[in-house]
C-alpha cells in the first residue's frame, strides 16, 4: 500500500501536469506590472495635482474632499458613516505623523494583498481546486482512482493536503511576485516602516485607544497569515464542490459566480445583515487588520474566522461522505 507521502506526490505530479500552477503564475506575472504601473500614475497624478510630494498635503487634502462630500443627499448613509471613520483615521496618521500610504515596494506588496484577498487571489485559487476530483471524471480516470487498493479517504486526504501546499504556494508567490515587481518601480526598502493596528471601530467613532505601531514586516506577515486562512476556506469549499460536480467546468463556475456573488453582496446588500453568514462575505480579513468598517453589521475578527472555519469543516465533511459512499460504476 502507498504510503501518505507517495499518495501525496503524486497528486501534486498530477496539478504540476495540468500547469494549474504555471497559468496562476502566468497571470500574476502579467497583471501585477499592470497594477504596479497604475499605483505609478496615481502617485504622479496626485503629486502633480497637489504640486507637492509631501504625504501631509495629500491626506489633507482627502480629508478635505471627503468632509465635502459628507454633505450631498446622494450618498447613503451606510456611505457616509464609512467615510467619518475614514476621516478619523486619516486624522489621526497625521497627528501622529505616520505616511500612510508611503511609496515603496512593501507597501505595495501589503496593498495589492489587502485589496486582492476577497476576489482576486480566491479566482487563483478556484483554477488549482476545481478539477482536483472533477478532474478525474472528466480525464475517465475515477473507476482506476476508485478501484485502487487504497482506501478513498485516504486517496482523498492526498488531495486535500496537496491543494493546501498549492494554496501556500500561491499566497507565497504572490507575494514574492509583487515584491520584485513593484520594488523595481518603488524601491525595495520599508520593511522597518512603521504601520498603525488596532483601530477599533465604535458606532460611527473611531476608538484609538488599542492602536500600537508595528513595523510593516511584522505587519505584511499577520496579513499573508489571515489571507492564507481565507484561501485555505475558499480551497475547502472547492473541493467540496469538486467531489459533487463531476464537470470541471461546471464546478469552476459555482465557484466563480458565489465570489462573484460575495462582492456584489458586499456593495449592494450592506444592510442586509444575515449575509454575514455567507462565507464569500468574510474573505476580507485584512480590513480587520486595518481597522476598515466591516460593510455588513455584526462582522468581526473572531466571527469571520468562524465561520470561515465552520464552512471549512462542514465543507469537507461533505466532500468525504460523498467521495467514501460513491458508486464507483
Amino acid at each position: 500500500m502507498l504510503s501518505m507521502y507517495g499518495l501525496v506526490m503524486n497528486e501534486a505530479l498530477k496539478i504540476l501536469q495540468r500547469k494549474r500552477l504555471w497559468v496562476v503564475v502566468l497571470i500574476l506575472l502579467v497583471l501585477v506590472p499592470i497594477f504596479t504601473y497604475a499605483q505609478f500614475r496615481a502617485t504622479l497624478d496626485n503629486q502633480k495635482q497637489l504640486g507637492t510630494t509631501d504625504w501631509k498635503v495629500s491626506v489633507r487634502q482627502s480629508i478635505n474632499d471627503t468632509t465635502n462630500r459628507l454633505s450631498s443627499t446622494r450618498i447613503p448613509e451606510d456611505w457616509k458613516k464609512l467615510m467619518r471613520i475614514r476621516i478619523q483615521q486619516q486624522q489621526y496618521y497625521l497627528d501622529h505623523d505616520i505616511n500612510p500610504t508611503s511609496p515603496n515596494g512593501v507597501t505595495f506588496t501589503r496593498d495589492f494583498m489587502s485589496n486582492a484577498v476577497s476576489l482576486f487571489i480566491p479566482l487563483l485559487i478556484v483554477i488549482i481546486s476545481s478539477d482536483i476530483v472533477s478532474g478525474e471524471h472528466t480525464g475517465g480516470t475515477i473507476k482506476l482512482l476508485l478501484t485502487r487498493p487504497v482506501k478513498r479517504w485516504r486517496i482523498l486526504t492526498s488531495k486535500l493536503i496537496a491543494l493546501f501546499l498549492f494554496v501556500s504556494a500561491i499566497v507565497v508567490l504572490t507575494g514574492i511576485i509583487a515584491y520584485a515587481i513593484s520594488g523595481v518601480v518603488f524601491g525595495y526598502t520599508g520593511w522597518a516602516y512603521p504601520v498603525l493596528t488596532g483601530f477599533q471601530i465604535q458606532g460611527e467613532e473611531v476608538n484609538t485607544e488599542g492602536v500600537h505601531v508595528l513595523p510593516q514586516w511584522l505587519y505584511i506577515m499577520m496579513e499573508y497569515g489571515l489571507s492564507w486562512y481565507a484561501c485555505l476556506a475558499v480551497a475547502c469549499i472547492s473541493f467540496m464542490v469538486s467531489v459533487l460536480v463531476r464537470s470541471t467546468a461546471a464546478g469552476m463556475g459555482v465557484m466563480v459566480s458565489a465570489l462573484i456573488a460575495g462582492t456584489i453582496l458586499t456593495n449592494m446588500a450592506s444592510a442586509w445583515e444575515s449575509a454575514k453568514y455567507f462565507f464569500m462575505v468574510n474573505l476580507q480579513l485584512t480590513d480587520y487588520l486595518a481597522g476598515t468598517l466591516p460593510t455588513i453589521p455584526g462582522l468581526s475578527l473572531t466571527f469571520s474566522l468562524t465561520t470561515l472555519g465552520i464552512w471549512s469543516v462542514a465543507s469537507l465533511l461533505v466532500a468525504y461522505i460523498v467521495f467514501i459512499r460513491r458508486d464507483v460504476y
